[in-house]
């Protein structure tokens, strides 16, 4: 089976808002596009194609120069219409896709190998978020609908069963990390060795310490 890999990419401007307690709006920037780095070094080595979908002629510049496919989203439309544009491109190439968002910077070769693996048993593999979203999710071109967005990675499951696809789950602490708040960062600090974005968040001096909050970890700039 002919596997695509499709990142959808939001706006650098719209990057991680969350994370503005933290860093400044070029850091966000910069984050994304080492998370984005990590993500597709991956996808590279372990599927037929990598294709970018964005709206943002920013990012699909940035994106030419890692020597990636790039789809320029037509229309305005949200993260699931954007989607559905991608997967009536791919529908020409391949036969399946395996879509990922691009702030998962832990994604290993060893985890889409496994996805891929599963996918020879099962028409749909999804791998839940931590927060109850979708992080990977491998499906036909054709016949299901995505649903994208809060709680997701159920949608999904639902779409997947009323559609009469076989489906099953690839659960994982480092796929379902994606990065949103303060506290996700120190996890890329502890657990992402040799990749991109630990090694910029490092450069910002950046520093880990544990936190008996609501946040398990607190993460602070070193002055």
């Amino acid at each position: 089976m002919k596997t695509f890999a499709i990142i959808p990419v939001s706006r650098f401007a719209h990057a991680k808002t969350r994370l503005s307690p933290t860093l400044s709006p070029i850091e966000r920037e910069n984050l994304l596009k080492a998370m984005l780095k990590d993500v597709i070094k991956v996808l590279k080595k372990t599927v037929d194609q990598v294709l970018v979908i964005s709206s943002d002629n920013e990012v699909l510049d940035y994106i030419q120069q890692l020597d990636i496919n790039v789809l320029k989203e037509q229309g305005v439309t949200d993260l699931n219409g954007a989607l559905k544009q991608a997967l009536e491109y791919s529908s020409r190439y391949c036969d399946q896709v395996l879509i990922v968002p691009s702030d998962i910077p832990l994604l290993k070769e060893g985890h889409v190998k496994s996805i891929l693996k599963m996918g020879e048993e099962y028409n749909v593999v999804i791998a839940p978020a931590k927060g109850g979203g979708t992080n990977a999710l491998l499906c036909p071109v054709k016949g299901i609908n995505m649903h994208f967005g809060d709680c997701s990675f159920f949608k999904h499951m639902d779409e997947a069963g009323k559609n009469g696809f076989t489906h099953t789950i690839y659960d994982s602490f480092y796929l379902a990390l994606d990065v949103n708040t303060s506290e996700d960062l120190g996890e890329i600090m502890l657990h992402g060795d040799g990749t991109c974005t630990q090694a910029y968040l490092k450069d910002l001096n950046l520093e880990v310490r544990s936190n008996h909050g609501m946040e398990r970890l607190h993460v602070l700039r070193d002055e």
